[in-house]
C-alpha cells in the first residue's frame, strides 16, 4: 500500500532550482535510500518528505492517519530529562493507561458497597483498559527501551544521567533512539550512522531489517546501505530516478543503463550523418530528388536522442611521495597512554609493527583511545609507557577528522599558498581544481564552507606534503560516495604506507591489508580486509563457544566428537552456508537481468527485427540454463 506519494514536486532557493519534477512514492515496509552528490539536495527532499519544508509546486500525498519521524544529520537531544525519562516520553499514552489501571485496581480492592451493576462495568472497563494496554505494548516498553539504549551503546550509563550531560555525539544518538521507540509509519532519516561505532552500526542494520514500517535514508555508507535497503532513489541535476535494489546493484544499474543509453545514440547519431550525407549528395539529382526528399522527411520527423549525461564532475585525486621510506616504516612497542598519572588508561600494551606498502585500518568502539593513538604516533601527545619508533626516510602526513589544521580567516587558495609560498598560483590552483574548488570558489573564506568541502581542502593539503606514511583519522567523514569512491583510488595507487582509523566498512575493506581491534589491553591484528576480520571474529567465537561446551562436560561420551573434528565440523558447515548465500544472490541477480531482458523483447522495435529478437532469446535461454544450474546446485546444498 501506498503511504506517500510525490508528485511533481519542485524546490529552489531564490534562483537556484535545488529539486525538479520529483516522484517518488513510499509503500508500507519500503527500505528506500536517496544517494547523490553533496549539495544535490537529498536533505532538502526529505525535509519536504518530512513535512519540515514547503515546496514550490507539485503535490504530496500521505493519509492523515499515516506517522512520519524525521532524525536531521544535525539532530541532538537538549533537555534537562534524565536519559530514561526521555525515553518513557515516548510511551505517554502507555504510561496514562497504566495509571488508570492501577486507579481501576484500587477501586475492584473495596468493592464492598459497591452495586452489582457498577461492578460488572468496573470490570469491564477494566477489561477493555487491559487489552488497549497490552496492544500498545504496556508490558514490554520497557525492555524495548532498555534494548534500543543498549544497542545505542547506552547500556552502561546510569539511566538518571542527565542529557545536558552528554556530548553532542551522544545527544544525537538519543534522539535516534527516541524515533525509533516511536515507530512511525515513515521513518525518515538523514545520515543516521554520524556518531556510530561498528558494533552500534551492525546493531542498527538489524533492528532496522525488523522495522514494521517503511524507513528512507539519506547515508554515505555503502555497506550500511547494502544491508538495509532494496529501493535506490539518485538525485543528480535536480531530478531523481529510481533503481530497483541494493547500493550495489544500483551502481551495476547505472552503468548498464549509461552504456546502453550511449550506444543507442551512437547508433542513431551514425544513421543521421548516413542520412545527411544521401541528401546532400542526391537532392540535386532529378533521378534521386524523390528519395532524397523522402529521407529528409524522414530525418525531420525523427525523435532524436539527447546525448546521454555522464557523471558529474569528480574530484581527482592523488598521493605522490618525495621520497622513499626504509621497509621498517612505523614500530610501535607496548604503548599505554594515560591523560594524567592519576587517571586509568585509556589503552594498555598496543603492539604494531608497519612495513613499506601496508596499510593497516584501525577499529574499536568509541571511547577506546583510537584518535589517542593517532595522536601518539605524529607526536602530539605521549605516551605512558612504551615506545613509538619511525623508520628511515619516514615522512609523515596526517589527516585530521576535526580539520584542526585548517584556518577559518583565510581563504581557500591561501590556505593552500601560504604554507607552500614558492609553488606558483597557477600550481595552486590546479591542485584546488583536482578537489573541486574552481573559479570563484579558491577564494572563499575556509570557515563558509560545508563539511564535505573542508574534507576535501584538508586533503589537498595533504597531498601537498608528498608524505610516504599517511596517519588518517576519519578521512571518509563528510565526503559523499563519489569523492570517497575517488579516495579510495588514489589511497589504493598510493606507494606509500597508510595508518587509519574509519568506522567506514566499505572504506576499510577496499584500502586496508590489516585490521587492527583495539581494546582497552591491547591490540589484536587480522591479516586481511573487514570481511576477513569478521570472518575470524565470527570463527573465534564459535571456537570459544564450542570449548567453553567441551570443557562444561565433565564425562564426555565414548561417541562425542573431539575438539578438532567438531571444529572442523563447524568450519565446513559455514563455507556450505556461505556458498549458498552467494548463491541466492547469483539467482536473484540473474533473475533480474532474465526480467529486463524479456522486458526488452517486447519492445516492437526488437521483435520485428528478427536477428535481434534472436539473439535476445539465445541470451534468454542461456540464462534460464544457467538459473536451472545454481538452482540444483542450491538444492543440492540443502540437502
Amino acid at each position: 500500500m501506498i503511504i506517500m506519494q510525490l508528485s511533481g514536486v519542485s524546490k529552489s532557493f531564490g534562483a537556484d532550482e535545488i529539486l525538479s519534477n520529483i516522484k517518488l512514492e513510499v509503500k508500507t515496509k519500503d527500505r528506500i535510500a536517496i544517494v547523490g552528490r553533496n549539495g544535490a539536495g537529498k536533505s532538502t527532499l526529505l525535509k519536504i518528505m518530512a513535512g519540515m519544508m514547503s515546496h514550490d509546486a507539485g503535490e504530496i500525498y500521505k493519509p492523515k492517519e499515516v506517522t512520519t519521524g524525521y532524525l536531521s544529520q544535525h539532530t541532538g537531544l537538549e533537555s534537562d530529562n534524565t536519559i530514561w525519562e526521555e525515553m518513557l516520553e515516548v510511551f505517554a499514552d502507555v504510561l496514562a493507561r497504566e495509571k488508570e489501571l492501577r486507579d481501576l485496581e484500587a477501586k475492584m480492592a473495596n468493592t464492598a458497597a459497591m452495586q452489582p451493576d457498577a461492578y460488572d462495568n468496573l470490570l469491564k472497563n477494566y477489561d477493555r483498559l487491559q487489552l488497549q494496554f497490552e496492544k500498545a505494548g504496556g508490558y514490554t516498553y520497557e525492555s524495548e527501551i532498555r534494548a534500543v539504549l543498549h544497542g545505542l551503546k547506552f547500556g552502561d550509563y546510569d539511566e538518571h544521567t542527565r542529557i545536558n550531560e552528554l556530548s553532542g555525539g551522544q545527544k544525537t544518538r538519543l534522539a535516534l533512539g527516541k524515533l525509533l521507540l516511536a515507530k512511525p509509519d515513515v521513518l525518515i532519516l538523514d545520515e543516521p550512522t554520524n556518531h556510530l561505532d561498528i558494533d552500534t552500526l551492525t546493531w542498527l542494520e538489524g533492528y532496522l531489517s525488523g522495522y514494521p514500517g517503511a524507513v528512507v535514508i539519506v547515508s554515505h555508507d555503502r555497506y550500511f546501505l547494502d544491508k538495509t535497503v532494496s529501493i535506490v532513489y539518485e538525485v543528480s541535476r535536480h531530478h531523481i530516478k529510481k533503481f530497483h535494489g541494493t547500493y550495489t546493484a544500483y551502481l551495476q544499474q547505472r552503468a548498464e543503463q549509461y552504456e546502453q543509453a550511449l550506444n543507442e545514440y551512437e547508433k542513431q547519431q551514425t544513421e543521421i550523418k548516413k542520412m545527411e550525407d544521401f541528401i546532400q549528395k542526391n537532392i540535386v539529382r532529378a533521378s534521386t530528388t524523390k528519395r532524397a526528399q523522402s529521407r529528409r522527411k524522414q530525418l525531420e520527423k525523427m525523435d532524436r536522442l539527447d546525448k546521454p549525461v555522464g557523471d558529474e564532475a569528480s574530484a581527482s585525486i592523488a598521493f605522490e611521495t618525495n621520497k622513499r621510506s626504509g621497509n621498517d616504516v612505523l614500530t610501535i612497542q607496548h604503548i599505554s597512554f594515560r591523560y594524567d598519572d592519576t587517571a586509568d588508561y585509556l589503552f594498555h600494551d598496543v603492539s604494531m609493527q608497519l612495513h613499506r606498502g601496508e596499510s593497516f585500518a584501525i577499529v574499536g568502539p568509541n571511547g577506546v583511545g583510537k584518535t589517542t593513538l593517532l595522536k601518539n604516533v605524529i607526536g602530539k601527545l605521549q605516551p605512558a609507557s612504551g615506545t613509538i619508533r619511525l623508520g628511515t626516510n619516514v615522512e609523515i602526513g596526517y589527516y585530521d577528522q576535526e580539520q584542526a589544521n585548517l584556518h577559518s580567516s583565510k581563504t581557500v587558495l591561501n590556505e593552500l599558498w601560504d604554507d607552500y609560498p614558492t609553488t606558483n598560483e597557477k600550481d595552486i590552483r590546479t591542485v584546488l581544481g583536482n578537489f573541486l574548488f574552481s573559479g570563484d570558489d579558491v577564494l572563499k573564506p575556509v570557515h563558509a564552507l560545508s563539511g564535505g568541502e573542508k574534507a576535501r581542502l584538508a586533503l589537498a593539503k595533504l597531498r601537498m606534503q608528498k608524505a610516504n606514511l599517511l596517519v588518517l583519522d576519519e578521512p571518509t567523514n563528510h565526503l559523499d560516495i563519489d569523492s570517497k569512491e575517488m579516495l579510495e583510488a588514489a589511497l589504493t595507487a598510493f606507494d606509500g604506507t597508510i595508518l587509519f582509523v574509519s568506522h567506514d566498512r566499505y572504506f576499510i575493506n577496499k584500502i586496508a591489508d590489516h585490521v587492527v581491534e583495539m581494546q582497552s589491553d591491547g591490540a589484536t591484528i587480522y591479516l586481511g580486509d573487514y570481511d576477513y576480520y569478521l570472518a575470524k571474529k565470527q570463527e573465534e567465537q564459535e571456537i570459544a563457544e564450542l570449548k567453553q561446551s567441551t570443557d562444561n562436560k565433565v564425562a564426555p561420551s565414548a561417541n562425542r566428537l573431539s575438539f578438532e573434528e567438531e571444529k572442523k565440523l563447524q568450519s565446513e558447515k559455514r563455507k556450505k552456508e556461505r556458498k549458498i548465500a552467494a548463491l541466492e544472490e547469483k539467482i536473484d541477480q540473474l533473475e533480474t537481468e532474465l526480467a529486463a531482458l524479456e522486458e526488452k523483447m517486447t519492445d516492437p522495435e526488437i521483435f520485428q527485427d528478427h536477428e535481434k529478437a534472436l539473439e535476445l532469446t539465445n541470451q534468454c535461454n542461456a540464462m534460464k540454463a544457467e538459473i536451472e544450474a545454481h538452482m540444483q546446485e542450491w538444492e543440492n546444498l540443502q540437502e
